[in-house]
Formats: C-alpha cells, structure tokens, sequence
C-alpha cells in the first residue's frame, strides 16, 4: 500500500479513491473529537468538509503492519493549518483501521513565551 498515494486521494477529497485503500469493515477514530466512523462515513465527513485542502506527509514509520504518519494538512487559501498523526492498520495491503488525533497549528501558549523557552521549529 502506497501511504503517501493514499494521503493524497484524502487531500484531494476523491471518495473513490479513498475507498479502494480500505477493506469493507474498517474504521476510523477521530480521538479529538471523540468520533468512530465508517468507512463509508469517514469519506463523507472527509470529502464533504469545507474548502480546498493540501498537505504533505512529514513522516512515515512503519512496523509490522501498522503505519504511522505525521501529516501537515492546510486549506489552500491558508485560513487553516494543522497537523495529524495517523496510526494505520494495515490487512492483506488494506487499511483495517485508523487511530488518528488532529491539533490545530499555531504559536506556542502565552505563558510560555513569556518564560523565554524554545525556540520555533522552522
């Protein structure tokens, strides 16, 4: 299975091609918002979300048969920018399952910066 194909079938919002990723009775969890889908309703909430998207798979790790990914998913007109880590349980080259959270980007807390801490990463 060709992770970063599959992550760009879900930034262009192309339901078919999201569907022949998975197999017929896997799931997703959306841990922040505390949401199990079907696949069926993953593509919904995924192809039907609002705007234009875009993004890029910064990491891949793969183990056994899991694959981990860390994505930067932004809307193409810069109105939104956040990023998703991925745990993706792969069957017979399908996806199985997916564990995934989503954090909005932004800059670090105010109380934070005002102790002089860290620097920004890029």
């Amino acid at each position: 299975m060709n992770i970063r194909e599959f992550w760009d079938a879900v930034l262009r919002q192309d339901a078919a091609a999201i569907r022949e990723y998975f197999h017929p009775n896997a799931w997703v969890n959306w841990h922040n918002t505390n949401e199990h889908f079907t696949v069926e309703e993953f593509i919904r909430a995924n192809c039907e979300y609002p705007g234009e998207w875009d993004g890029e798979v910064e990491q891949i790790i793969t183990i056994d048969t899991h694959i981990i990914t860390a994505t930067h998913v932004y809307n193409k007109d810069g109105s939104v920018s956040c990023h998703a880590i991925s745990f993706i349980r792969v069957i017979d080259g399908k996806i199985a399952s997916v564990e995934e959270y989503w954090g909005d980007d932004g800059p670090a807390p105010q109380w934070r910066q005002d102790k002089h801490i860290g620097t920004t990463i890029k």
